[in-house]
């Protein structure tokens, strides 16, 4: 019987080659290899080739861990190169994990489930996360819900993330960390919300300031105190009332469970100032405030904690009209105002602060009672008048038909100019209405005394009376009635009925003559006519002399009433 041949070295590598395939086929695939040795920081691992691979202990290793390896250990590697230069074959364990790692990869992101990894380094725009072999990318912006300035805590410890998007082809895979904390938190958010109520008392810490409020976190889910509602005193900025890091006690005002927002407030916990204001603060009282803020229209005035008034601009000063608030008053001035109005309905009162000192109209009134002199500078001349400065800081006007007697109201306003010291009787007080009538002329001599009537000056309208010529103008005579009467006026016009005798040129001063009394001036000074007396005298010798049947002629009756006239002087 003949015995078989024992198989050589290269029946061997025939079989090999048969199970395996060419040595060509190892490359580019992962295959499990034995590990026979470990030398220094490098394992040497047997994958059934002609010869062995050496790989770096470290890629066996975690990020920031001593690798755990030892002789006879089974483990994934990948074939880069069947041999090099030396005759060994090129492994990769990392290679290997990285093609492992994209497999689960792809299922995982196809799932839009969350993968495990850890963030080891750092890089521009964001950082490196190992997903257990295959290497992504975190920008800055998806590390957390809010910026975060330290990442190292986060660095090197298992986490999980979300993938954004992979592409196998260009080796890039996208995660995020933020993706998983809000999903997480929008859970803890939906199952604590459910838990509060309206009006519900709470502890919360604040994590935020803005300069509209503060962001209180109430243990999972954040609410917003508004700062209208941290206080019912004025708060111009929350870090006034609170600090971040602060525990605070809120109550929930409102909560919308569609958009997850809760607003909470602090003053709510505290008694209304507002309830029974209107008795507190009746109509007419004065008190004293403390100004919180000046705006264009006015100044806000707190009368206590909670509480606050405004005085309307028009209600700040008697005296100083148009002018800014702030010119008037300064914040945190402690000043006396007077309540006008009080709604508590719409938590507003109306102060006054001129009503808390003296009306200077009615204390002028008091001062200088109607007919009195008085002495002030030209503020302001107008195209009607003379504004003179008077004592109490008020003024009093001088209306341009006051300033003269016998000239025109033009040209009485040009005899003065601001600053000029000038005296003046006056002639009217309407403290309502805050003003005061000076007239100047009426202290010329011959005027008539103001407030006095015709017959306290023992003139009458339609009366004749004797004048004498003051002075002559071109418009007329100046005139004084008697010896020592009220003085006034005769215009061109009325010197007579013809216009020869209308001339003042004919006239003399010293001069005496009859005249008419027409009426009386705003400051009652006495106007005369001669033409008006003469019509009288002619209607009357008409009514005294003459009838329609008595034939006598207009001459004759004149001619009679005027003899009588003499006969009587």
């Amino acid at each position: 019987m003949a015995t078989a041949a024992l198989p050589t070295r290269d029946d061997f590598a025939a079989l090999l080659e048969q199970s395996l395939g060419s040595n060509d086929s190892f490359e580019g695939r992962v295959v499990t290899g034995t590990v026979t040795a470990i030398e220094n920081d490098m394992a040497v691992i047997d994958v059934g080739l002609k010869s062995e691979g050496r790989v770096r202990l470290s890629e066996f290793a975690a990020p920031g861990q001593k690798a755990e390896l030892n002789v006879g250990d089974e483990v994934e590697v990948y074939v880069d190169r069947v041999e090099n230069v030396h005759g060994e074959a090129m492994l990769s364990r990392d290679r290997a994990r990285r093609e492992a790692a994209w497999d689960k990869l792809e299922k995982e992101f196809n799932k839009s489930a969350r993968v495990e990894g850890v963030i080891f380094g750092r890089v521009k725009g964001g950082f490196t996360v190992d997903l257990d072999g295959a290497v992504a990318f975190l920008p800055g912006s998806q590390v957390d819900i809010r910026p975060v300035r330290d990442v190292q805590p986060l660095m090197d410890i298992p986490q999980p993330f979300q993938i954004l998007k992979m592409d196998r082809r260009r080796g890039n895979i996208v995660v995020s960390r933020r993706a998983i904390l809000e999903e997480t938190r929008a859970e803890a958010r939906t199952g604590l919300i459910q838990t509060l109520s309206e009006n519900q008392i709470i502890d919360g810490v604040v994590k935020n300031i803005t300069d509209y409020g503060a962001f209180v976190d109430l243990g999972g889910i954040d609410g917003l105190l508004h700062v209208t509602d941290m206080s019912y005193k004025r708060v111009n900025h929350p870090s006034e009332m609170i600090n971040i890091g602060d525990t605070v006690k809120v109550q929930i005002i409102r909560i919308n469970k569609d958009t997850q927002r809760i607003s909470l407030g602090m003053k709510q916990l505290e008694s209304d100032p507002w309830e029974g204001a209107e008795a507190k603060y009746p109509v007419g009282a004065k008190l004293t405030g403390r100004v919180t803020n000046i705006t264009e229209y006015g100044a806000f005035v707190e009368l206590e904690a909670g509480i606050e008034g405004l005085v309307h601009v028009s209600e700040m000063s008697w005296t100083k009209k148009n002018v800014h608030p702030g010119k008037i008053v300064s914040t945190s001035q402690e000043v006396d105002v007077v309540v006008l109005e009080v709604d508590s309905e719409k938590r507003r009162i109306s102060l006054g602060l001129k009503q808390a000192v003296s009306n200077p109209w009615e204390a002028f009134a008091e001062k200088h009672p109607v007919g009195s002199t008085v002495e002030g500078e030209v503020k302001n001349a107008t195209e009607f008048g003379l504004f003179i400065g008077l004592d109490g800081d008020v003024d009093g006007m001088v209306h341009m038909s006051d300033i003269a007697w016998g000239i025109s109201g033009e040209d009485a306003l040009n005899l003065h100019r601001k600053g000029e010291s000038v005296k003046a009787i006056v002639l009217d007080v309407d403290a309502e209405k805050e003003r005061i009538s000076l007239g100047m002329k009426q202290l010329e001599k011959g005027a008539p005394a103001v407030g006095s009537t015709a017959a306290a000056s023992g003139l009458a309208k339609n009366s004749v009376l004797t004048v004498t010529v003051l002075e002559i103008r071109d418009g007329g005579l100046e005139v004084q009635a008697g010896d020592d009467g009220a003085t006034g006026f005769i215009k061109r016009a009325d010197l007579g009925r013809d216009r020869d005798e209308q001339r003042p040129e004919r006239f003399q001063v010293g001069q005496k003559f009859d005249a008419m009394v027409i009426g009386f001036d705003r400051s009652k000074k006495p106007n005369f006519s001669v033409k008006a007396m003469q019509v009288a005298e002619e209607k009357q010798a008409v009514a005294q002399y003459g009838s329609s049947d008595s034939g006598a002629s207009l001459g004759d009756i004149l001619g009679e009433a005027l003899k009588a006239r003499t006969d009587k002087k």
